[in-house]
């Protein structure tokens, strides 16, 4: 028996017998895409975020087997098919965001997240619902590409 799951779009089939397994650890161990980062490994940093049928989810608090039948998307499958890149990448690029980048992907993950449910987040909304941390203190800088991308993907819509 097998476990089968999306991942950025591609199916995915995943032994039984490794189905303890953190998610994070198949995301970059068995399926190879290292843009996901091990940070706490109890779910407080947020470096591990992935989508999980569109919600942001801490990836090494997850075990493959409780990702069978879902959508798992992961920073590598953010941008379009297409390869232009999500509004949010965007935004991060334009603001020059990451100092020395290791969260970033999960607060990537993040944002793009929340703004799929709230699409234009005041700074209270953006301080209360991004809780990946940066040790390095890009916060300014985070909530202003937020701000951005929202604005972009506003425009997209109209």
């Amino acid at each position: 028996m097998s476990i089968e799951f999306k991942l950025n779009g591609q199916s995915v089939r995943v032994k039984a017998s490794e189905k303890d397994m953190p998610l994070l650890w198949f995301i970059r161990e068995n399926a190879g895409l290292k843009g996901t980062k091990f940070g706490c490994g109890i779910g407080q940093c947020g470096a591990c975020t992935v989508h999980m049928n569109g919600e942001a989810v801490r990836s090494c608090s997850i075990t493959v087997a409780q990702v069978k039948d879902t959508n798992i998307r992961t920073i590598e499958g953010l941008a379009k098919q297409s390869g232009e890149l999500h509004p949010v990448q965007q935004a991060w690029m334009q603001v020059d965001v990451p100092q020395c980048g290791y969260c970033q992907a999960g607060q990537i993950m993040a944002a793009s997240a929340m703004l799929s449910k709230n699409p234009s987040p005041s700074d209270k909304d953006i301080d209360s619902q991004m809780t990946n941390i940066c040790r390095c203190g890009t916060y300014v800088r985070i909530r202003q590409a937020i701000k951005i991308a929202a604005d972009n993907l506003a425009k997209e819509v109209v």
